[in-house]
Formats: C-alpha cells, sequence, structure tokens
C-alpha cells in the first residue's frame, strides 16, 4: 500500500486501543499496522486516501482525543523543519504578553492588542498590516515589557523532542516567525534550533518605539525562508515538514511536503489536512514514522 495514516493520542487524556484502531483501519481499508508507541501511536498501511475520507476517519474518534494524520509510505523521515512560534513552539502569543504587561501602564491596551491578533490569526485582516497597527500601540512604553513578558513564555511539551530528534537525523531546523527576534533568539536556542528569523522591534534607549522594521516578515517571507533553506539543503520542498497555527503559516503549509497546523486556527483548519488537534508536537514526529524509542527528549 502506498500511504501511511497514522493515530496518535493525547497521552494525558487516553490511551491508543485496539478498538480505535480497528475502526481506523475499517474506515480506511488499512492493512498492516505498525506500533510507534504503545498506547500511543500506530501506522495504518492503506490505499490513498481523499481529505474527505480522512475527515470522516477524524470525525469517527473525535471523543477519543486521538489525531489523524496522513501521508505517503514512502520517505517519511523529513530533512527539514521549520516551525512557527507563538501558539506553536511556545504557548504564547508575545506581543500579546507585552500588551497585558502594559496594562498597568496603560489600561485597555492588552485586549486592543489582543483583538487585532485574533482577526490577524484568523485571516480576517492583512498581516503587515495588523503587525503595524499592534506594534503601534506599544509607542513610548518601557522595553523592560520585554522581559516581563519572556518570564511568561512557556516552551509547548514537545518543542524540544521535535526539534532534537530531526537534528539527530540530519535535518535542518528553523524558527519563523511573525513575532520578534528578541524572542526567537532565546526560544531558537532553549529548543535547539539551527536559525531563528522574525521580526525587529524598534527600541530608543529604553523605550519601545512602537515601530517595526521593515521590510516586516509575514507570510510570504515565511515561505521565502523554507524555500531558501531547502536550496541550502541539497533538498525538495517534499522532503520539509513546517508547522503552524495561523493564516500567515497557511503559504509554508501548503508547500511543504508535511504541513501540519497546530491547534490551530479556523482558517487552517479548513484548508491543511493533517493536523494536531488533540496531542503535543510529538505528534509531528510518530508522523513520519518515528517510534517513541527514538525520539531524543530535549
Amino acid at each position: 500500500m502506498s500511504a501511511i495514516l497514522t493515530l496518535v493520542a493525547n497521552r494525558e487524556a487516553t490511551s491508543l486501543t485496539p478498538q480505535d484502531i480497528a475502526l481506523a483501519s475499517t474506515l480506511a481499508a488499512g492493512g498492516e499496522t505498525t506500533i510507534l508507541s504503545p498506547g500511543e501511536a500506530v501506522d495504518i498501511a492503506c490505499a490513498p486516501l481523499t481529505p474527505a475520507q480522512i475527515d470522516a476517519i477524524r470525525l469517527a474518534l473525535t471523543d477519543r482525543a486521538i489525531d489523524v494524520l496522513y501521508g505517503p509510505s514512502e520517505n517519511r523521515r523529513r530533512k527539514i523543519l521549520v516551525a512557527d512560534m507563538d501558539s506553536t513552539i511556545v504557548a504564547n502569543e508575545t506581543l500579546d504578553d507585552i500588551a497585558a504587561h502594559a496594562e498597568r501602564i496603560r489600561p485597555g491596551i492588552g485586549e486592543e492588542v489582543t483583538a487585532v491578533t485574533r482577526r490577524s490569526m484568523n485571516g480576517e485582516i492583512d498581516f503587515q498590516t495588523s503587525l503595524r497597527n499592534r506594534v503601534a500601540f506599544l509607542r513610548d512604553l518601557p522595553a523592560s515589557l520585554l522581559e516581563d513578558a519572556w518570564k511568561d513564555v512557556k516552551i509547548n511539551p514537545g518543542a524540544r523532542t521535535l526539534v532534537q530528534t530531526m537534528k539527530a537525523n540530519g535535518a535542518a531546523t528553523a524558527l519563523v516567525s511573525g513575532g520578534f527576534t528578541w524572542f526567537t533568539a532565546r526560544v531558537g536556542a532553549a529548543c535547539g534550533f539551527a536559525e531563528n528569523h522574525a521580526n525587529i522591534l524598534n527600541v530608543t534607549g529604553d523605550t519601545l518605539d512602537g515601530t517595526v522594521g521593515e521590510p516586516i516578515l509575514g507570510p510570504d517571507a515565511k515561505l521565502q525562508h523554507l524555500i531558501r533553506i531547502a536550496v541550502t539543503a541539497g533538498a525538495p520542498l517534499s522532503a520539509a515538514l513546517t508547522i503552524g497555527d495561523g493564516a500567515n503559516d497557511l503559504p509554508m503549509l501548503r508547500a511543504a511536503g508535511l504541513g501540519i497546523g497546530f491547534h490551530a486556527k479556523p482558517v487552517v483548519r479548513k484548508e491543511i489536512v493533517n493536523r494536531i488537534e488533540h496531542g503535543t508536537l510529538r505528534t509531528a514526529l510518530f508522523a513520519q514514522g518515528y517510534r517513541a524509542s527514538e525520539l531524543v527528549e530535549g
């Protein structure tokens, strides 16, 4: 069979059962199964499936906290990882966190910034314009708010494992964010990414300017970084894994051989077939056929 259906259970909520596997296998007209992690992840060999068939399997398991991923059986282990940062590698939206800390100085700013972020990530407004507008709210605020926001940053479970496992297997890794280099440098180092790219938040002395460096790293720039990394690595885009949650990630998610939406916004869920909706970033490794015994814990 030329395709693989992968089931991955959220270990904190449930355990993958023989009944779950049998149900998915029946719906996929599947064949041989391979346990990747007992009670957590399994591969099911199958013929090519349509997005509608994959969604039907996902729907059948919707109450089981099990993610359903799908791809070709050949060349599953990707040579490139390009990941978004906010709400993907970290649990935070770092710009929103800066604004939340600014509430003590400028009441109301938190909700103003968050509202624009929400619309931007859902694809309702242009990313570049939304970023400029959100950063403008920060004008004349103390740069120490960056340190305050950094203290709140939480790296998502499985992030380090994802990066370290792929690095150990020769993959090029990059953190590419529509956020700010002030954060990506720190998050990239903490997770082990080989490179990181983001926007520059302009600061004069100890004060935020309320502006961002141009050109802005938006959806198209994310895609261009993916292409550049692939060329440098001498690998096709089909050998890449990209992962993100928002509308500004869609170009790179579409272009990669394996694009995964991570607890994604509705606009991403509508378009991207492979999605992690229940589990952690470990799921992206099982989707490449890694066994639990092969994972490099961060």
